[in-house]
């Protein structure tokens, strides 16, 4: 018979700290699509910041998110094909194609951030706001030398083995 190894104290942080994210990001998915928004990942959302902030071509936007120049031009078709992205032939150079965020992916971002918040707000609901803007703040301090933004997120999605 196997027996099964205890995780250690460490361990179980994580994954209570990668559920948090994961149950957060699966509530507004679920509303997202509940709302018009059908097929969209996490992912995406990152790929989008990441071309709001400049990542204007598949070569530009995988390396910001650590992705290969085919796994960005994925996710560049997917979403296309979700129409919150548009390729327009850049003016001084017809070979080159800039990404540029549509307003459907403009009103996605937007509202996802708006169910982010209302899941905070439900969080802060069942445990008390104290409690939860005191977890933020520890967590806050603890991760201050981390990436944040896309670069931050597109590493949790590739080591999450996630197709970006």
């Amino acid at each position: 018979m196997m027996r099964l190894m205890a995780r250690s104290p460490g361990a179980e942080l994580a994954l209570l700290l990668l559920g948090g994210f994961q149950s957060m990001v699966d509530d507004v998915v679920g509303e997202l699509a509940s709302r018009g928004h059908e097929g969209v990942r996490a992912s995406h959302e990152f790929a989008l910041r990441a071309i709001e902030e400049g990542a204007d071509t598949a070569t530009e936007l995988g390396r910001r998110l650590a992705v290969s120049k085919q796994a960005a031009a994925k996710t560049i078709a997917a979403l296309e094909r979700l129409g919150y992205v548009e390729r327009e032939t850049d003016p001084s150079d017809a070979r080159v194609k800039r990404l540029r965020v549509t307003a459907r992916g403009h009103d996605m971002m937007t509202l996802g951030a708006t169910l982010f918040t209302e899941v905070r707000d439900r969080w802060a609901a069942q445990i008390g706001a104290e409690q939860l803007d005191a977890l933020e703040a520890h967590l806050a301090r603890l991760t201050k030398d981390r990436p944040t933004g896309t670069e931050g997120l597109a590493r949790l999605g590739g080591d999450l083995g996630e197709a970006i």
